[in-house]
């Protein structure tokens, strides 16, 4: 028995092991290091509790601003930490083993696009060095001091997080150098260098260094200055040293610039695309990581200086974004209007708060001079930004501005209001007075109705220049409606604040962010998109578009007609005020069209987009239902056309609209015709459906359902040009695409060449079934959708070869696969719109260059349709360059030019011909000219003589007569155009001496479909509102700037 009790000797060994270990634990916890832990938290917990039962009444907020602060008994993570370092080897490089990349003499017998791209890889080789040197230098020169053993100026952990990644950039930096000097060298035989930087920029360490030196970037210069506030040892090492400042190295431009000069044959041509598309992804990751560390700083700046609790609870809160921060120069009137004061004023719109904050930059020199300290804030008021109004010259009459509360107030140039007062008072005494004169028996020269009459239109052309003058100054002024503290009453008071803006483009920025940051506050959009990330936080409100409102399409009794399809047909309107251009839709009209359903019958509902939301203006029945429509520019005419429209007489068409209907024909409408009166007709000879248009040097390409394209020239007369067949199926999509028209039918897609229409076909789909219903161009990439599926295609422009595949049904939650499928497809400044059947929307990023169109993430629009998206339309309009000059019509560069016209006058003295039959006046100018007589030629003004008078068959009067002739009126009553006014010349000759301008783009997104719902977080949805309704959502986005 003794040995069957015996235990194995593997056990015997594991039993042993096991109460080694029990003892070994025992004196562990009995250890005083455990002790000293328990003690320590402790100690932590009852700091943590007397800080919040010794403060003031806002203790509570004021202990967890503290552990954002990261005080010191709440102890953190720090950027720093060496744990961050993993996955990164530090390489040394040595310059004998790898020496820095130069380029070869250039050899002979090269093309001029071969030499321009080796000039462009020599400032690529340049700037890399120049980069590397300065990472270099930072490392050498600074880290490496601040670490040796001797120097003991700063805490190595300090100094490990002020240099926080550099290292990292430097060892990506210097690996891109050692694969660049290889490719330098073999140069002239393979000219290649795409891949490279896909396989150097495309890593994620690459992001991740950067990301984490822009994001540690504000706590290594907060280190920096406190360090050499505390350590005047470490103010002079940067002394010696001065401060060299690291800033991201972003090749797109080299790349960009490789890319335009490399043939579409070349072998580099794909890699580079795919490069640019890297390259473009990279930056604006980083510049999206930049925009969010300095948004944190400055909200951490001005939370430091805040003392209410309401305000503090929404800095420190993770819901706040903060949209746009900038440096405005507030303005104090007095009663009188003279400016009592003008102070800089930092100025924060916040997701529903506007502050302003007093400005101080003072700080030690010696340490200002090196690092930028940053400015301290002190909170001078803020105000809810629902509360908050923009006040605009010209919206109401400028009585009920000036005479705002009771009392005067001025809001703009005093002077120049003045001078509106006073031109007013007067036109009211020349009124009465002209009624005095209606009045006299006796006939007297120069005191008639007539004269009377022109002192009058005088007087009101000169006000309305007036306005213009107001109106052109306060491009640059801010009016702001903000409320105060209530009276004695209790009634709330309101009050007015002025800003000056750096520039029109400031103003304008201000107006629509404003405007933009209200909208963001309804219900629809607080939480209007769902982003794709996998811990479900929703995108703040200016990172996607903006739903502005919802219109119902096409009346009650009408419910039967299904929306086909949408067009914009843009038009500026100058009587819109400045802040109005800067709020509304794209200006112009909106043409809406639909058919089919029971009925055999179309419909087009024209809206205006000229005020703040969409108005109806226009319904027009047609025979048949509308399948398509097309937006046709005039093309511009050269010189020998010029030449032979002079001596036509027959009235110019324009802009045109082309509508395509079921029966087979195309109407042609004027884009400006209110009337909307059919010009044209085109028929096709199998009276065969219209089911796409697109039009493309001076042709129009219509894709008809019996698989063929019908293609009619502009000068034809309706006649078709050319009849090419494609198929048997019928041609869902066209897409124009530089100077050639991509067409879809079955899944085959045929490219015809421009102006020779040769053909090119390749397949776009495996299954002969699954048709090409949807394309959209960007870059050097084509998105296509088909009848079937929810998968999109992204294939090349120029190698017609498939790129990238995309399964919609899979992205979301929300939608059900095997029934879900792509009905409508729209890519607009970088965002690619995907409309599904189920009528949920997705967007997807895409870069904008002139890359491969490639898409990763996504993010949903939780307003959606009831039924499938019908279509997705995206318009845009550009505001008048006028509204961009900060100088009005009557200064400037311009006036000079009036003085040189002939006949040309002015608001502050009037200007002669210089010529020897009419010598200058000798007499003293006048200090303000009302009416001025002495115009001596109005002949080269265009039209016919315009006078107050009825028209007579009497000469004119010499210019030495006393009598009063029409030509003397004739220029109080060009009221409609101040250019030609002012000029005194045709407008085109101005706009080849003006300067090139920047361009302010307003840009909405149209989505149509049946009914409108809201979808629900917990992947569930609201009920429809109704679905049977045609209804068109309204995305606004914000404004851009180019060139």
């Amino acid at each position: 028995s003794a040995v069957g009790c015996q235990l194995p000797t593997d056990v015997l060994r594991l039993k042993e092991r096991c109460a080694v270990t029990s003892r070994e634990l025992a004196v562990r916890l009995s250890s005083p290091h455990v002790t000293h832990i328990r003690q320590s938290c402790d100690v932590k917990v009852q700091q943590l509790m007397k800080a919040a039962r010794n403060g003031t009444k806002d203790s509570f907020e004021k202990t967890k601003l503290a552990m954002f602060r990261k005080v010191s008994f709440l102890q953190r993570k720090e950027t720093g930490e060496g744990k961050d370092d993993a996955g990164y080897m530090d390489v040394s490089v040595s310059d004998l083993k790898h020496p820095p990349p130069q380029l070869s003499p250039m050899p002979e017998g090269l093309s001029s696009q071969q030499v321009v791209r080796r000039l462009i890889l020599s400032s690529i080789v340049q700037s890399e060095s120049s980069y590397l040197d300065s990472l270099k230098r930072i490392l050498q020169e600074y880290q490496k001091p601040l670490l040796e053993p001797p120097n003991l100026i700063l805490n190595h952990k300090k100094v490990r997080q002020i240099f926080y990644r550099m290292q990292e950039i430097h060892q990506c930096h210097s690996m891109f150098q050692i694969a660049l000097a290889s490719r330098v060298a073999e140069w002239d035989h393979s000219e290649k260098i795409g891949d490279l930087f896909v396989a150097s920029f495309s890593k994620s360490m690459v992001l991740n260094a950067y990301s984490d030196y822009i994001n540690n970037f504000t706590n290594a210069m907060a280190l920096i200055k406190k360090a050499c506030m505390s350590k005047p040892v470490f103010l002079d090492f940067l002394k010696v040293l001065k401060v060299c400042y690291l800033k991201p190295f972003h090749p797109c431009s080299p790349a960009l610039d490789m890319l335009k000069n490399t043939p579409r044959s070349h072998t580099d041509r794909l890699p580079l695309q795919l490069a640019l598309t890297e390259l473009e992804t990279l930056a604006e990751k980083l510049n999206e990581q930049k925009r969010l560390a300095d948004q944190e700083a400055e909200i951490q700046q001005i939370a430091h200086s805040v003392g209410d609790r309401n305000l503090n609870k929404l800095l420190n809160s993770e819901q706040r974004q903060l949209s746009q921060c900038e440096l405005l120069t507030e303005i104090v009137y007095g009663d009188k209007g003279q400016i009592l004061k003008s102070k800089e004023r930092k100025v924060f719109l916040l997701n529903d708060t506007l502050i302003c904050a007093n400005v101080n930059l003072k700080g030690p020199p010696d340490i200002s001079s090196l690092v930028p300290l940053g400015p301290k804030y002190t909170v001078k008021w803020c105000a809810p930004l629902l509360q908050t109004q923009v006040v605009e010259v010209g919206q109401d009459s400028p009585q009920s501005l000036l005479n705002t509360w009771g009392r005067k107030i001025f809001l703009g140039p005093p002077r120049l209001y003045q001078e509106l007062e006073e031109l007013q008072h007067d036109l009211a005494v020349v009124k009465e007075v002209s009624l005095l004169v209606g009045t006299l028996n006796g006939t007297y020269q120069n005191l008639n109705s007539t004269v009377s009459q022109d002192w009058c239109l005088a007087l009101q052309r000169l006000i309305r220049l007036k306005e213009e003058e107001i109106q052109s100054a306060d491009k640059c002024r801010l009016r702001l409606s903000v409320p105060g503290r209530p009276d004695k009453s209790g009634h709330p008071v309101s009050i007015m604040v002025v800003f000056n803006t750096p520039s029109p483009l400031s103003k304008i920025s201000w107006v629509n962010r404003l405007h933009l940051a209200k909208i963001a506050q309804r219900q629809e959009n607080t939480l209007g998109w769902e982003s794709a990330e996998e811990d479900g936080r929703k995108k703040g409100p200016f990172s996607c578009p903006l739903l502005t409102c919802r219109l119902p399409v096409f009346s009650s009794k009408t419910h039967t007609l299904k929306l086909e399809a949408a067009l914009h047909s843009p038009s500026q309107y100058s009587l819109l005020g400045f802040c109005t251009v800067s709020t509304s839709l794209p200006q112009g009209y909106l043409w809406v069209a639909g058919g089919g359903g029971s009925s055999n019958h179309g419909q087009v509902e024209i809206f205006s987009l000229n005020r703040a939301t969409p108005r109806l203006v226009k319904t027009v029945p047609l025979r048949a239902p509308v399948l398509c429509l097309e937006y046709v520019k005039e093309p511009c005419p050269s010189e020998e056309e010029r030449e032979a429209e002079k001596t036509q007489t027959a009235a110019k068409i324009g802009n045109i609209i082309c509508v395509g209907l079921q029966d087979g024909s195309i109407h042609v409408y004027s884009s400006v015709d209110t009337a909307v009166q059919c010009l044209l007709t085109l028929v096709n000879a199998d009276s065969s459906p219209v089911l796409c248009l697109k039009y493309s040097l001076a042709f129009l390409f219509a894709g008809l359902a019996n698989g063929k394209v019908a293609v009619y020239h502009r000068r034809t007369g309706g006649e078709i040009s050319l009849l090419v067949s494609l198929g048997s199926q019928p041609v869902c999509t066209l897409l124009t695409l530089e100077e050639a028209v991509w067409a879809s039918c079955a899944n085959q897609v045929t490219v015809i060449q421009g102006s020779s229409l040769n053909t090119e076909s390749f397949q776009a789909h495996s299954d002969p079934g699954n048709s090409v219903s949807h394309m959209v161009h960007s870059g050097a990439g084509v998105w296509m959708a088909f009848t079937w599926g929810s998968s999109i295609h992204l294939f090349h422009t120029e190698t017609l070869e498939p790129l990238q595949e995309v399964k919609i049904s899979t992205r979301t939650t929300h939608l059900t696969p095997g029934q879900v499928s792509v009905s409508s497809l729209l890519i607009c400044q970088g965002l690619l719109w995907v409309g599904t059947s189920q009528g949920i929307i997705l967007t997807f990023p895409v870069p904008t260059l002139e890359g491969i169109p490639k898409i990763t993430g996504h993010v949903m629009s939780l307003n959606a349709h009831c039924g499938p998206v019908d279509f997705l339309m995206s318009i845009s309009s550009t505001l008048a360059s006028d509204l961009l000059r900060r100088d009005s019509v009557l200064n400037g560069s311009e006036e000079g030019n009036v003085g040189r016209d002939e006949g040309g006058q002015r608001l502050e003295h009037s200007s002669y011909p210089q010529d020897s039959q009419t010598p200058p006046p000798t007499e003293e100018k006048p200090k303000r000219l009302l009416l001025q007589y002495r115009l001596h030629s109005t002949c080269q003004l265009p039209g016919k003589v315009l006078t107050a008078q009825p028209e007579q068959g009497s000469p004119r009067a010499p210019h030495d007569s006393l009598e009063h002739s029409p030509e003397h009126s004739s220029i109080y009553e060009v009221n409609e155009d101040p250019d030609v006014w002012v000029r005194g010349r045709p407008r085109e000759r101005v706009k080849e001496v003006e300067p090139r301008r920047s361009k302010v783009t307003s840009t909405a997104i149209f989505s149509g479909g049946r009914g409108y719902r809201r979808i629900a977080q917990l992947a569930s949805v609201d009920p429809c509102s109704d679905s049977t309704e045609n209804t068109l959502l309204v995305w606004q986005l914000p404004l851009t700037l180019s060139q």
